[in-house]
This record gives C-alpha cells, sequence and structure tokens, in this order.
C-alpha cells in the first residue's frame, strides 16, 4: 500500500479496506451495491445515448466487434464522469494506486446476447506489463508487497451471469511476472500456482476490479446468454499516460516536430504510439 508525501510516494500499511487488501493479495475484488437503482437509470440512459449519437469508434484488431465499444466515456456522459469517480471505487483503488490516481481509459461495453464473444477480450490475456516482468525459476518475495501500476474496473449496468460469458481471473497471478501462456490462450482450465478461474459474477450495480497483471478474459458464453452492460474504467498511477485518446489524435508535439518524424521509432520515441493495451 502506498501514499503521497511531500510529493514522493511512501509505504503505508494503515489500510482496513478489505476490497484493497483483496486486490494487493488476489488481484481482484468485487465490491457489491456500490451503485444504486437510481444512478444505474441514469448511466444506461447516457450510455445508450452515446450509443445512438457516436459511431463506432474503430478501435481494435476485430472490425466485427466494433459496434459493441464506446471510448472516452467521461468526456461524452456527465454521468459516465461522476461514475468513475464514485468513493468506493476510490477508496479501495487509492491505497494501492495513490491519491492521485487518475482514470487511463474509460469504455463502455455492450455485447450481445449472442455467441459471438471472440473479441480481444477472449483469450487469456494481462492489460499491460507485466509491470515486475520475472525469469524462469524466479519468485515474488513473499514477505514484500507486490506493487500495483494499473487496475480495471466494470461498473455493471447489467447483471452479469455464468451463462452470459463474464469475465475470468485467475487469483495471484498477477504474482507471476509472467503473461499467460500463449499456447494455452483459450485453455478453460488454465491455472497458476493451483489456482483456478474465478468467475467474476455481478448484479447490476456492482463493481469487479483486477489488477492490469492479472490473467483474465471473457468467459465462453452458455446457452440462454443475455449479452454483458457495464461501463469499464482503467485507473492508473499518476505516472502513466493517459489512454482516453490515442496519441495519433492526441499528444504534445508541434506541426514541426511532426513533419520531422521518418521512421516508425521517431514516432514512438516522441509519444506518437501505435494502439495497444488501453488504447482499445
Amino acid at each position: 500500500m502506498i501514499r503521497r508525501e511531500r510529493g514522493y510516494l511512501a509505504y503505508r500499511d494503515d489500510v482496513d479496506n478489505q476490497a484493497s487488501r483483496q486486490l494487493q493479495n488476489e488481484g481482484y475484488a468485487v465490491i457489491r451495491g456500490v451503485f444504486s437503482n437510481a444512478e444505474l437509470k441514469t448511466l444506461r440512459s447516457e450510455v445508450n445515448s452515446v450509443y445512438d449519437r457516436y459511431s463506432p469508434d474503430g478501435r481494435g484488431p476485430f472490425p466485427t466487434q466494433w459496434s459493441n465499444f464506446r471510448y472516452e466515456m467521461l468526456n461524452r456522459s456527465a454521468a459516465c464522469q461522476t461514475a468513475v469517480a464514485n468513493r468506493g471505487i476510490l477508496d479501495a483503488i487509492e491505497p494501492l494506486l495513490g491519491e492521485d490516481c487518475h482514470v487511463i481509459a474509460n469504455t463502455a461495453w455492450r455485447n450481445p446476447p449472442d455467441k459471438s464473444y471472440q473479441h480481444g477480450g477472449a483469450g487469456w490475456h494481462i492489460d499491460a506489463g507485466p509491470h515486475v516482468p520475472l525469469g524462469p525459476g524466479m519468485e515474488w518475495p513473499e514477505d514484500i508487497p507486490h506493487p500495483v501500476f494499473a487496475i480495471g474496473a466494470h461498473i455493471y449496468l447489467k447483471t452479469c451471469r455464468l451463462k452470459d460469458g463474464p469475465t475470468g481471473v485467475i487469483p495471484r497471478s498477477h504474482l507471476s511476472g509472467l503473461s499467460p501462456p500463449k499456447d494455452q490462450t483459450t485453455d478453460d482450465d488454465l491455472s497458476w500456482r493451483g489456482h483456478k478461474t474465478v468467475p467474476l459474477l455481478a448484479r447490476a450495480g456492482d463493481v469487479a476490479m483486477f489488477v492490469s497483471d492479472v490473467w483474465h478474459r471473457r468467459l465462453p458464453c452458455l446457452p440462454g446468454n443475455q449479452g454483458r452492460f457495464f461501463l469499464q474504467a482503467h485507473y492508473g498511477r499518476r505516472d502513466i499516460a493517459q489512454r482516453l485518446r490515442t496519441t495519433d489524435d492526441t499528444h504534445q508535439l508541434s506541426p514541426a516536430a511532426i513533419a520531422r518524424l521518418d521512421s516508425d521509432r521517431a514516432r514512438t520515441v516522441a509519444g506518437i504510439h501505435p494502439r495497444f493495451f488501453y488504447d482499445g
């Protein structure tokens, strides 16, 4: 756990928030009943309105899935902007990311009730990192808390059951220092150190959270699938750049600097990166 002191990060061990502890130790947590029925009604209305008013953003490698998503939601909806600052969420993540953590990506998910779940999140993956890569035979020391750099939160606008293809996580896999095995990306029996998949089942108004380094995926849909509808917010430490908009659209370069970019590496060193992880 961390806090800011005189502008620097400092260790702390005075946190009694259960979700914070579970996120640090297990890599995930679900907080029940964070949003009221009235708040959910407003959120659903405004998110659906964004789908009606904005065309698909055209991000990601699966064009057939583009219509499922809308990005930079806090820019497009006042209710979404309020939701991502909910104290129930911030109280859980601030002890891990710092009191000055910020939203780095904010995407609405409206997956239809069909069998098509082969989007970018259908295989085991991590959202970034691993932030502390470990080599063969290396283990993170048990007596040192593992640092957390980014956390994803799903604000459920609709109940998500097992048959709806919920997000599944493998507890404590964020401690592995590894990405999931590339030959097991859709393995329903994948585990790490004996820890098997936990489906993040939720009712409307619940919030599920997971550390960016934890192995996770959308689980297969089952007969009777009713689709998924949630607002996703990724939070990062202050030092991690926002990804609400892609760097080719939003950056800090002058026209003259852009004109001088003559290679892919020149673009990335100047801060214009290909879309990846939180970019969609």
